[in-house]
């Protein structure tokens, strides 16, 4: 039997934590949520955890601080930081400490989990055991897992790379899906080649959703694409 990933969840805004446990719990992870840093440590000791989010302005405790105790214990959990402040100090620090991303508030519960995803994919293989694998995208049915594009009885078969994309996009539906969070997720770093790539893919992706007119990708200057249904 698949066994819940374990989310520990450090945040002090009550009512951001309680939503986001709960958006969490609603997507099959298992979310202890700490109020703040000192007891957020003390649940990391006691607990096993799959992987770490962590406010960094926490009473008691901050995120830093927390982060390099957690670090002393287990060099490997993933840790995801929060934060109000969008100082490039604060995100160097982060990734001096170990932290595998970093994100803004505000941010999008969609945009939290895509992340979630994608540094559990690239840190320790593991896989959401509630991951939606079958889109509808217009009249075309797209199944992410056989990374089929199909249209009645015609069926079109998908690369991995164009299938990652499309499922992003899915995900993301007439919202903007980020390109550096597209990046990261599917190629794990966002320098210019891989922006390039990126291009070439979505140019692709355009070609196979023709077939229904009342569908497209549009880009979304400096931000993104945006998948229109």
């Amino acid at each position: 039997m698949d066994q819940k990933i374990k989310i520990l969840l450090a945040e002090d805004d009550t009512n951001l934590g309680m939503l986001l446990k709960e958006y969490l719990r609603a997507k099959a992870f298992d979310t202890v949520l700490c109020e703040d840093g000192d007891i957020a440590y003390d649940t990391f000791l006691s607990h096993p955890f799959d992987i770490c989010i962590l406010d960094i302005m926490m009473p008691k405790k901050d995120g830093f601080t927390l982060a390099k105790e957690i670090r002393q214990i287990n060099s490997e959990v993933p840790i995801i930081f929060l934060t109000a402040k969008s100082m490039k100090e604060d995100v160097l620090e982060g990734f001096k400490l170990g932290a595998d991303d970093y994100m803004s508030k505000p941010f999008s519960m969609e945009e939290l989990l895509l992340r979630i995803e994608a540094v559990l994919r690239r840190s320790t293989g593991l896989k959401p055991e509630n991951e939606q694998e079958v889109f509808k995208i217009g009249k075309l049915t797209f199944n992410s897992k056989k990374q089929t594009l199909q249209d009645g009885d015609e069926e079109q078969k998908l690369t991995t790379k164009e299938s990652e994309l499309l499922r992003l996009l899915c995900l993301s539906v007439n919202k903007v899906l980020e390109r550096n969070l597209a990046l990261k997720h599917i190629w794990a770093d966002d320098n210019y080649f891989n922006a390039r790539s990126m291009d070439v893919y979505i140019t692709k992706l355009r070609k196979h959703l023709r077939k229904d007119p009342n569908v497209g990708i549009i880009n979304v200057h400096g931000k993104g694409y945006k998948l229109i249904l």
